[in-house]
């Protein structure tokens, strides 16, 4: 079962719909990493926002986001406890191209772990890293029960480095990853294809109610011309029965008698073709023909008692 199994999938992957599945596949896995779906509490909420608070930290987060303002800075409040590194860490790919600092409470002061991402092949970045980690939270114990103002402090030491030219300046700008450009644009390419299906899909259903409608006004057209040919036989039947329906026996009257008998059988045949039946409504219409062309001859012939006048003006 196993080797029919691998050897379908080898056939499915064989097609261009295969190939094209893989490649969607991928597409998505790769859409789905990169937007951060593997990402812990720490980087899902540092994607966005410039501080964190972990569960029980008690801090007014959205005061905290406005100290920092659009600086390339993230603050991560962590519990009394937590591993700082491992926080600091956790948002280095979420955070990339910030300064971030861990900080925690531990008794009168804060536990700090600051982050840098430096080359390790230049020693200006090492020293450069180094006064980074050193200095931004320096001062802050002093806060230890107010994290709005020891905030302010690591945003004062921010600035103090950015003048000092050891932290680039420049605003942090937080924009969607590319797999969301990507899934966007999917979205509206998705859409916008619906879109057009839709469109064509109309287009085909009023193609195809267009020929229905003209098939079924042409089926009620024969059916039109098949009960007015009906309806002339009629009269001529009514003609030929005042001048056969009276006379004695005779070629002609019996002629007339089969005639009006095909005509009577005819009538439960028209009565019970219906209208989707286009060889039936042919067939009848051209017996119907035919029989208003015997009828016609017939009326065409001397009537009997002209035969008798000019036979005894011959005489």
């Amino acid at each position: 079962m196993k080797s029919a199994l691998r050897r379908r999938l080898g056939q499915l992957v064989g097609t261009p719909f295969g190939r094209a599945l893989l490649a969607c596949l991928a597409l998505a896995g790769w859409a789905l990493w990169a937007g951060g779906i593997l990402d812990g509490p720490v980087a899902r909420q540092v994607r966005t926002s410039s501080v964190y608070a972990a569960p029980g930290v008690e801090l007014d987060v959205a005061a905290a986001r406005r100290i920092i303002g659009n600086r390339r800075l993230v603050v991560l409040f962590m519990a009394p406890g937590d591993d700082l590194r491992s926080a600091c860490a956790q948002a280095e790919r979420a955070a990339k191209g910030t300064v971030r600092l861990s900080l925690s409470r531990a008794g009168e002061g804060w536990d700090r772990w600051a982050c840098s991402d430096f080359d390790p092949d230049d020693a200006k970045s090492i020293g450069r890293a180094m006064a980074r980690e050193t200095t931004i939270p320096q001062g802050i114990d002093a806060f230890a029960d107010r994290p709005l103002e020891a905030l302010k402090v690591v945003t004062l030491n921010y600035d103090l480095m950015v003048k000092a030219g050891v932290i680039p300046d420049g605003a942090r700008t937080i924009s969607p990853s590319l797999p969301r450009y990507v899934l966007a644009a999917a979205a509206v390419g998705g859409v916008g294809a619906g879109a057009a299906a839709l469109w064509l899909a109309g287009r085909r259903a009023g193609r195809l109610a267009a020929a229905r409608q003209a098939r079924h006004d042409e089926r009620a057209d024969g059916r039109s011309e098949l009960s007015a040919a009906v309806a002339v036989l009629a009269r001529q039947i009514v003609d030929l029965d005042q001048r056969y329906g009276r006379i004695g026996g005779g070629r002609d009257r019996r002629t007339y008698l089969r005639l009006a008998s095909d005509y009577t059988g005819l009538l439960d045949k028209v009565a019970g073709v219906g209208d989707a039946d286009e060889a039936g409504v042919r067939g009848l219409r051209d017996r119907v023909d035919e029989l208003s062309r015997q009828a016609s001859t017939l009326a065409d012939k001397p009537r009997p008692s002209d035969r008798r006048r000019r036979a005894r003006a011959g005489r």
